[in-house]
């Protein structure tokens, strides 16, 4: 009912930018947050960044990229962003981008959770 695609990921050397982007389509009725996580091979998932849909859109990072990478959303068009500068190789990995809200009609309204299929980053020289 949900669908989540990112797109912008790619090879860049150390201290260069990228800018990834997923965009949810579908039957949605609202959404609560958006966010991204990254798998790097041997390592579990991580939170790199989320964001809130209401109000301000309160944001929050993971400690080791705070300060270089920035999440922004243009709600309108279900859409969430992440800035990434002075790219490190550690922060190389499969980058997935994560869904939450609501699907259906006001009427009838069921929870989703869903996920992008990744976007790999590699920082290397």
């Amino acid at each position: 009912q949900v669908q989540v695609v990112e797109s912008g990921g790619g090879l860049v050397q150390p201290g260069g930018s990228l800018r990834l982007s997923c965009s949810a389509s579908g039957t949605i009725f609202s959404i609560n947050a958006m966010g991204w996580y990254r798998q790097a091979p041997g390592k579990e998932r991580e939170l790199v960044a989320d964001i809130s849909s209401g109000g301000s859109g309160s944001t929050n990072y993971v400690d080791s990229v705070k300060g270089r990478f920035t999440i922004s959303r243009d709600n309108a068009k279900n859409t969430v962003y992440l800035q990434m500068n002075s790219l490190k190789p550690e922060d190389t990995a499969v980058y997935y981008c994560n869904v939450r809200g609501w699907y259906g009609a006001i009427w009838s309204r069921f929870s989703f959770n869903s996920w992008g299929q990744g976007t790999q980053v590699t920082v290397s020289s």
